[in-house]
């Protein structure tokens, strides 16, 4: 069995304890428990005190504004609900208040087996791959799924 695996980044207008970034800041605890609770939900990065990924440093990346998000769902039309259509989704549409515009994809997705999770460092290097190879087995776009591994 496999799950999906998702790696998001997104470079902060401002910095996370700045008054513009407030809100988002605000609204990271309540989006993170509507994940926790939306079926399909498997895992989520959270920093060494249990806070959102937001604070996690990645590994080879030395710009502390830019933040991540990784988190594990058991398949694609359970991610997609909780992006598109649950609560998170009111402020995926606000992105650009709390955002820079990004020129690469910010997102990379790929099939890991059930019970395991890459680090930080290897789910960043996935994105990396997808903005210099384009999408592959390794690492490819939420919109243009690849499908899941035969099981072996």
């Amino acid at each position: 069995m496999f799950h999906l695996a998702q790696f998001n980044m997104a470079r902060l207008r401002q910095p996370l304890d700045h008054e513009d970034t407030e809100e988002f800041v605000t609204m990271l605890g309540p989006v993170n428990a509507i994940a926790e609770a939306s079926p399909g939900f498997v895992w989520r990065l959270e920093d060494e005190d249990g806070n959102s990924s937001s604070y996690v440093e990645v590994p080879g990346l030395d710009d502390p504004m830019w933040i991540v998000n990784y988190s594990v769902w058991t398949d694609v039309e359970s991610f997609r609900h909780f992006v598109y259509k649950s609560g998170h989704g009111s402020y995926l549409r606000r992105r650009s208040d709390w955002f820079e515009p990004a020129a690469e994809a910010t997102t990379v997705c790929w099939w890991t087996p059930e019970g395991t999770t890459p680090d930080v460092a290897e789910a960043y290097q996935k994105l990396l791959r997808l903005h210099a190879d384009g999408p592959s087995e390794d690492g490819w776009h939420i919109r243009d799924p690849y499908p899941v591994p035969a099981a072996t």
